[in-house]
């Protein structure tokens, strides 16, 4: 793994998280290992977990790959570990597997801005609007949807949208604006975003610039255009990971939740990767949307619990 310092980014708040020492990782590592085997479980993480969820998946991944992974796989259990609209999707895609959150609790800021009765309200006022949702969003709100996409496959879906509808796009507002800004198409944006993203700011971006002049500046098409209009590529998580790789640029200023940089640095050796300031993803404020926050435990999903059941079934 490439030392930040020996470039001279000796800034801890523009370092990602490091993993947990060995001497604790490997027990426990140990321990997951056999249980799953034990299961015939499978681990899912999302490229926002912290580093040790990370080393002990079997897949890591964006929310489109998850899913990919979800509907593909042959265990009996899968553990998801990311938020609550993941894993209600790997159960849409997986009825009869036992799909298990280590973190009840673990929601999204984004998902919580569109509630799917609010929804249905407001579809209800335009008879001619064809929903297209990230997604990012509940299951309840899938259902409403004609079509869901995600960040990376967006602007195709927009602009394959029947032309005599009139679009609604749920629930981020900030890839919604992106995209209609890629594509031309008029939309109404439903006024949702994730808390994470609209933190990032241009003013310092504009200092990191200054300071890093050889940087390239990745971003995420959920942040604040301000942010966007700086970026040398806006690109989803998965793309990003790509991009990097494939740049001939040595730095990088990451422009997303900082669990990313664990799998950049495990794929790009060589390659310094830079977390934008003001927002660190491993210090959480005091609400439920824990994009990175499972924890290291092995008995969160030997008892097989908490489980995803019939809402989710239903809705697919």
């Amino acid at each position: 793994m490439t030392n930040l310092v020996e470039f001279g980014v000796s800034d801890p708040h523009l370092q990602a998280r490091r993993g947990m020492p060995r001497d604790q990782f490997e027990p426990l590592a140990r321990e997951i290992f056999t249980l799953k085997k034990q299961l015939n479980a499978v681990i899912l993480a999302h490229n926002y977990q912290v580093p040790e969820i990370q080393d002990v998946a079997d897949y890591v991944g964006d929310s489109l790959g998850l899913a990919q992974q979800a509907a593909g796989t042959k265990a009996d259990v899968i553990v998801f570990c990311g938020v609550h609209f993941m894993a209600e999707t790997a159960k849409i895609l997986n009825p009869d597997k036992i799909v298990v959150l280590p973190d009840k609790d673990a929601g999204c800021s984004l998902e919580q801005s569109c509630p799917a009765e609010k929804l249905e309200a407001f579809q209800k006022t335009n008879p001619n609007f064809w929903t297209i949702a990230y997604i990012n969003c509940s299951a309840g709100v899938k259902a409403l949807c004609d079509v869901i996409c995600t960040s990376g496959n967006a602007v195709k879906i927009v602009n394959a949208a029947p032309k005599d509808k009139d679009l609604l796009f749920v629930p981020d507002e900030n890839l919604g604006a992106w995209v209609l800004e890629q594509t031309g198409r008029p939309m109404t944006l439903w006024q949702g975003n994730c808390y994470a993203h609209v933190e990032f700011r241009r003013d310092s971006l504009l200092r990191l610039r200054e300071r890093f002049p050889d940087a390239q500046i990745i971003v995420h098409p959920e942040s604040l255009r301000e942010v966007r209009d700086l970026a040398d590529a806006v690109c989803s998580t998965e793309k990003m990971i790509t991009y990097c790789r494939t740049s001939p640029a040595k730095r990088f200023v990451i422009v997303t939740e900082s669990g990313i940089i664990h799998r950049m640095q495990k794929e790009c050796p060589g390659k310094e990767f830079i977390c934008a300031p003001v927002f660190d993803v491993m210090k959480l404020p005091s609400d439920n949307c824990r994009c990175s926050e499972c924890k290291l435990h092995e008995n969160e999903y030997a008892a097989e619990g908490p489980r995803l059941h019939g809402a989710a079934r239903s809705a697919g």
